[in-house]
């Protein structure tokens, strides 16, 4: 009989806080089961890496974006907090 090899997953502890404000829950909540799980995904990353497709929106304040497919995570930084403000179409998330 043949053992099962056992992969270990090590996952480093997040270097960032995060926190989804209401309006974002709210927008979260309203994607599809496949895009939510992708956004958690994605956000997972950014809180452990600050990796992906991230963007500084102003030159003068701690807004950015993250890109996953057509959606766009609005969030600001300060210090080690990532506080999430929106989820949204790119078409919406500008205006």
């Amino acid at each position: 009989m043949q053992q099962k090899s056992q992969q270990t997953i090590r996952r480093t502890a997040p270097k960032y806080r995060l926190e989804i404000k209401d309006e974002a829950r709210r927008q979260l909540k309203a994607l599809s089961k496949e895009k939510c799980r992708n956004v958690g995904t994605r956000l997972d990353a950014l809180q452990r890496t600050f990796s992906g497709d991230v963007k500084n929106l102003t030159a003068k304040t701690h807004e950015y974006r993250l890109r996953i497919g057509t959606l766009r995570v609005l969030f600001t930084l300060e210090k080690d907090l990532i506080s999430v403000y929106a989820v949204k179409d790119r078409k919406e998330a500008y205006e």
